[in-house]
């Protein structure tokens, strides 16, 4: 969750480090900190965003030398303060950590540690780490990095100086990101590849459980066991301008707007002369044919996708799929079956539960595919197959854009199982192809009438609950409305499938409530119609999104927004539109951080 930045070359340190820590912020904002060698390790830490860092180092003028590392913090271990605050040292200041993840036998280790005479002073997992090594540490770093990961249970990608070590720089993982940047004036290491993009796109993707030691002119990989191993340097294609605001408010405004370029960049190389090509995944079409079930496996956003999914493949093939939330699924011992495969889907690709899920099921010897939008990240390693989804860096905390690319990627695997499967005929296949290409001209035009939307949406700054109601792929874009919602304007939201409604929480309709209904499916709108009314009568107010030409609903909705209609196993990709703007500009109104909402992060990389 918490982001990592360092640095070792020819130039200072602490500026390269603020300004990676800068782009990393979405990954934690609860405190930050910097220790830069010059002569010792110096470190200074604050509570709260990294503008207090900026402004105690002096933009970084005030805190010299050529090698350092940085921190931004997510807390789990200890609340937000300076002395929870990374980076973490040994007693002497000798030996400097910054980590990101969870160490889950850390009390048993820091008592173990306080037994052979070491004082803590923060309530984190990390102090262990750095008293660790300070015990083990006889001259050599690799050796005492060994030492420690050999007798930690849990996640983490570490940062460490060593003062005795002054011009190397080391770093090791598992099952948390790290990516090590090369160039000819110096080595970086990052949780994320924005930290580190403004000087280098060569960059080096770390495995599990390998150590990396830099040097201003060089990088060395290590194994587990210390033996030196070969890594290959990987080209990012994407450049700066990605991973800026590029004139807008927030990120989150910038990245709903360029849905329809990303949901086109996941398509169109995948069709070729009118047909999908899934080539990449290297998965026979028999494999496709003799499918008995699909196992869809997500979290917040990833999981309300594969319910849209859901919906979307069983209608047009004849298999039957199941969508687990991966915190679930990896604890209920789930039943398999053979001839089937598994779908993990994740924006970081490094989300911990959904990777632990796909480690479980690889050993029950079923293939996995992962959906995943960042290339050389631990999902799309290990996963059996891997479909990238091309949304480019996504800032905000609150995902759209990798939504979006997460929808395309399964209307192209559901219909290209549908035609393998033959459970289409060529020209409802080709009605669909076409359709569904038409998908990023219709979100601009959503986009393009927007100012409505903020006015109505300004007026419930001040509310205090809402509904959100859908029946079959709109109960999921409901609930992805709901998430979007409560995440950024921290106003309690609940999305229910329709029809459930008169199983009790209907009892908590009040005068006035909000309750938003999406009714974008034609076999189940007269039914979710019914809903609304059963809501409208008890008191509540009534925002509707519908497609174009339902103006009866006018009758029964105080507030509509229509979407230009499209074949109903596409609509999640519209009617999420105007959903994910409302939040925005609920959130806007009532004056929240949209990027950074309190308590969360980008990446979950902790369980």
């Amino acid at each position: 969750m918490c982001g990592i930045v360092g640095y070792v070359g020819n130039n200072q340190a602490s500026n390269i480090l603020l300004n990676g820590l800068s782009k990393l912020e979405y990954r934690g904002y609860d405190s930050a900190g910097v220790a830069v060698y010059d002569n010792q390790i110096n470190i200074v830490k604050v509570k709260g965003r990294l503008q207090g860092l900026r402004e105690m180092t002096a933009d970084g003028a005030g805190l010299l030398g050529n090698i350092g590392i940085g921190h931004t913090r997510w807390a789990t271990h200890g609340e937000p303060t300076v002395a929870n605050a990374h980076p973490h040292c040994n007693s002497e200041k000798s030996i400097a950590v910054v980590h990101n993840g969870i160490i889950e036998n850390y009390q048993q280790l820091r008592e173990k540690m306080t037994g052979r005479g070491y004082t803590f002073v923060s309530e984190t997992d990390t102090e262990v780490l750095a008293h660790m090594l300070d015990y083990y540490y006889e001259e050599d770093p690799i050796q005492a990095i060994i030492k420690i990961m050999h007798r930690v249970k849990g996640a983490y990608a570490l940062g460490i100086l060593f003062a005795n070590h002054p011009g190397e720089l080391y770093a090791v993982r598992k099952d948390s990101p790290l990516v090590v940047g090369t160039t000819k004036a110096g080595q970086y290491i990052a949780s994320d590849v924005p930290a580190i993009l403004e000087y280098t796109r060569d960059v080096v993707y770390i495995d599990n459980l390998e150590i990396v030691k830099l040097t201003k002119d060089s990088c060395e990989f290590f194994n587990e066991d210390g033996d030196s191993i070969q890594k290959e340097i990987s080209r990012v294609e994407w450049d700066m301008e990605a991973a800026e605001k590029g004139g807008y408010e927030h990120f989150m405004l910038k990245e709903i707007h360029e849905q329809p370029k990303v949901f086109h960049d996941t398509i169109s190389p995948r069709i070729k002369d009118g047909v999908i090509d899934l080539s990449e995944l290297e998965i026979d079409e028999s494999v496709f044919k003799s499918l008995r079930r699909i196992y869809i496996i997500g979290c917040g956003s990833a999981y309300h996708v594969g319910v849209a999914a859901r919906y979307m493949i069983e209608k047009i093939t004849d298999i039957p799929v199941e969508v687990d939330l991966a915190s679930e699924f990896r604890y209920r011992n789930p039943k398999m079956e053979n001839e089937s495969i598994a779908i993990i889907v994740s924006q970081s690709g490094e989300t911990a539960d959904s990777l632990a899920a796909l480690r479980d099921i690889k050993e029950r010897g079923i293939p996995v595919i992962g959906i995943v939008n960042v290339v050389g990240s631990s999902i799309a390693r290990e996963a059996t197959s891997v479909l990238y989804t091309w949304a480019g860096p996504e800032i905000s905390v609150a995902t759209t854009k990798a939504y979006s690319a997460q929808l395309a990627a399964f209307y192209l695997l559901g219909l290209h199982l549908a035609k393998v499967r033959g459970c289409v005929e060529d020209t409802e296949y080709k009605a669909l192809m076409e359709d569904m290409q038409t998908i990023p001209d219709k979100i601009l035009e959503i986009l393009a009438n927007k100012e409505r939307l903020q006015r109505f949406a300004s007026k419930y700054a001040g509310a205090q609950d809402m509904f959100f109601i859908g029946r079959g792929i709109d109960y999921a874009t409901s609930m992805e409305g709901s998430l979007k919602l409560k995440e950024i304007s921290y106003i309690h939201s609940e999305a229910y499938a329709a029809g459930e409604l008169k199983h009790g929480s209907i009892s908590l309709i009040e005068d006035g409530m909000l309750c938003v209904a999406i009714a974008s499916q034609p076999d189940l709108y007269e039914k979710t119609i019914s809903n609304v009314v059963e809501v409208k009568s008890r008191g509540g107010y009534i925002f509707a999104v519908t497609n174009k030409d339902h103006i009866e609903l006018e009758d029964t909705a105080q507030f509509v927004v229509y979407v230009p209609r499209c074949n109903p196993l596409f609509a999640a990709s519209l009617t999420v539109i105007p959903l994910q703007l409302f939040g925005y500009y609920v959130a806007v109104a009532k004056g929240c951080d949209v990027d950074k909402p309190r308590n969360l992060a980008k990446s979950v990389t902790v369980e």
